[in-house]
């Protein structure tokens, strides 16, 4: 499973002192994300139904995705003893599920699935790296740099079969863009949000999306820094067919940065009004 296992994580190096209580908030949704894994395996292989090749390395990348999961779980139990992991992970999947019965790629053409999948790692290593260099608890900090490898290296996975799949599906730079945005556009749907809930909300508190996504949101935009995002953005253009050494590179992690911070500054000032309006 991957080059590493949850036995090569030093758990005896936990220090309950450095936990940071909101990190640990993001921590757990991003737990039963990644413990989902195997649903995506599932969706995908479908869509790539007469390739073998590419199923093989799907169900491998699934197997890693989950152990990362674990990992994040078992971090999250440590630094929360009260946090079930497999109870939120149950909530989460009985309250979301992706449509893994699909034999057509949602992005149109499995070329356009590709480009999707090389942004959702291009997503998670960025993400994983922010949360590393965050955190100052040492066993979060090896399990973010652990997966934030893992991820580059899924990247180069599924870019290796995009190019392939570019031989006989030239969608063009136009429509690999579109999706590359749309699929980064998309890191604020219901995913995240519903983890955010399974993991943090009480049971007995109804799902608000909008709350949810806000309060998940404005803890892991606060944590990129713009070496983050530039690597992200130049992965995101080679993903589009675009020059990834371009000055448009730097130009754009400049303002999806402004951006994040812009969202985040403005996600908990709302909270914090409702706050107020609560205690009064």
């Amino acid at each position: 499973m991957g080059h590493w296992t949850l036995d090569d994580i030093s758990w005896q190096s936990f220090d309950p002192s450095k936990v940071d209580p909101e990190i640990l908030k993001v921590a757990k949704a991003a737990a039963l994300v990644e413990y989902n894994g195997a649903d995506y395996a599932d969706y995908l292989c479908n869509v790539f139904a007469d390739d073998d090749a590419f199923q093989e390395a799907a169900r491998t990348w699934a197997e890693e995705e989950v152990q990362h999961g674990q990992a994040l779980g078992r971090w999250a139990q440590l630094a929360d003893p009260s946090f079930n992991f497999e109870a939120a992970f149950k909530r989460f999947v009985d309250g979301y599920r992706i449509p893994v019965d699909s034999t057509e790629s949602v992005r149109g053409s499995r070329s356009g699935e590709l480009v999707a999948r090389c942004i959702v790692e291009v997503g998670t290593s960025s993400y994983y790296s922010a949360l590393g260099t965050a955190c100052q608890e040492p066993v979060l900090r090896d399990i973010c740099k652990r997966i934030a490898a893992d991820e580059l290296r899924h990247y180069k996975l599924f870019y290796l079969h995009l190019k392939r799949y570019l031989e006989r599906e030239d969608i063009g730079k136009a429509k690999r863009l579109m999706i590359a945005l749309q699929r980064a556009g998309e890191s604020e749907d219901d995913e995240l949000a519903y983890a955010y809930y399974a993991a943090n909300m009480a049971e007995n508190q109804p799902y608000d999306r909008k709350k949810a996504s806000r309060e998940y949101m404005r803890r892991a935009y606060s944590y990129y820094r713009p070496q983050h995002l530039e690597r992200a953005a130049a992965m995101m253009f080679k993903a589009a067919g675009l020059d990834p050494q371009s000055r448009m590179v730097r130009l754009c992690s400049k303002a999806v940065y402004s951006f994040m911070q812009f969202r985040a500054k403005r996600m908990a000032a709302g909270a914090g009004v409702l706050e107020t309006q609560k205690a009064a």
